[in-house]
């Protein structure tokens, strides 16, 4: 059984591209962890100018790393070599709240399915106040 720091360990990540801080819950049927945006991170000095938010496409690259990849190495129980990566093979996200600079993040995800490689997820991100900010499904493939 891998605990959260080597399960953390094992994504194919590193910053400044790492959006997992923590993993708080993991078992066979999903995953819950946080990420705290960084005020500091780059993309906050062009998106917007003067108004600074979290690009979706971010957003979803966090709920993926956590509510998808941990998942998936989970459940795989062994290390990603080079060899082997997980891929993004589709997303369906709804973007309801905007997420600010140094706002921690909450992703839950609970597993649709995983077979043949492929696993599907329903994953939900919350802030600080356990408002819902985006919300959808993820799959991603063992490569």
């Amino acid at each position: 059984m891998l605990n959260f720091q080597d399960l953390i360990s094992k994504l194919p990540y590193s910053k400044p591209f790492l959006f997992v801080d923590e993993i708080t819950h993991i078992d066979e049927n999903g995953v819950e962890g946080n990420y705290t945006f960084d005020e500091n991170l780059e993309f906050y000095k062009g998106h917007f100018k003067d108004n600074p938010i979290t690009p979706g496409v971010i957003l979803t690259e966090t709920m993926a790393q956590i509510g998808l990849v941990c998942l998936g190495i989970f459940i795989l129980n062994k290390e990603v070599s080079k060899s082997n990566s997980i891929a993004l093979t589709s997303t369906d996200i709804e973007f309801l709240k905007p997420v600010f600079p140094n706002e921690k993040v909450s992703v839950i995800s609970e597993k649709i399915y995983f077979r043949f490689g492929k696993l599907k997820c329903k994953v939900v991100m919350k802030n600080q106040n356990n408002e819902v900010v985006c919300t959808g499904i993820i799959a991603g493939m063992l490569v």
